[in-house]
């Protein structure tokens, strides 16, 4: 059976939603970020950057969000949440789902972790204003580029959506959050309405405003 080491709204929310689309069985395995569970020598043995989430599935041991999603989509292929391999489409899923990681996922880091940055605290303030501005532009691409289709597929939906559904989630505290972008806001909204991810929202404890 599949087990995810999550924290409730983490980037384990992503591989959550995507197993719930699939019907897999699965197991929850709550990591205490309260108790700092993340850093214990217990987890660091699975993940050794502290981090969550981790997807076991036999004897593999994966970890990052990215890597997750991506693994979940070619094992279980008849859920449809990634074109076939070798098409166009599946080149520009793949053009997301990393540009969805690499770009404003890492880009929070310095968004909610900022003295992570700084050696003077002082600065704290000015790393965290100056991460929201590059997530503000960042967030302006991607709308861009969706335009005013349905999905960032077009007319098929993905686990890219799952992803942007997610991180429009994480920026709901921001002075300009990623939902006050229209067709972000309705992308966001179609993907709540799913099935899945209000099973998955329900599990993780996680209430409105969900973004």
């Amino acid at each position: 059976m599949l087990s995810l080491y999550y924290y409730p709204g983490n980037a384990s929310l992503l591989p959550h939603m995507m197993l719930r689309e699939i019907g897999a069985e699965f197991e929850l395995r709550l990591v205490d970020r309260g108790q700092n569970a993340q850093k214990s020598a217990e987890y660091l043995k699975l993940n050794p950057s502290g981090r969550i989430p981790v997807l076991i599935d036999g004897d593999l041991v994966l970890f990052e969000t990215a890597a997750i999603a991506l693994h979940l989509a070619d094992k279980f292929p008849e859920a449809g949440l990634a074109p076939a391999v070798g098409t166009a489409e599946r080149a520009t899923f793949y053009k997301w789902m990393f540009h969805l990681s690499n770009t404003p996922q890492a880009e929070y880091r310095a968004w909610f972790y900022p003295h992570e940055h700084v050696v003077d605290e002082a600065a704290t303030l000015t790393v965290k204003q100056a991460a929201g501005e590059r997530l503000n532009r960042m967030f302006d691409v991607i709308s861009g580029q969706l335009g005013d289709k349905t999905w960032f597929l077009g007319e098929r939906f993905s686990a890219a959506d799952l992803f942007l559904f997610m991180l429009i989630r994480w920026g709901r505290g921001m002075p300009r959050p990623p939902r006050s972008l229209p067709n972000l806001n309705a992308l966001a909204e179609r993907v709540l309405a799913r099935p899945a991810v209000q099973k998955a929202l329900e599990v993780e404890g996680i209430k409105a405003p969900v973004f």
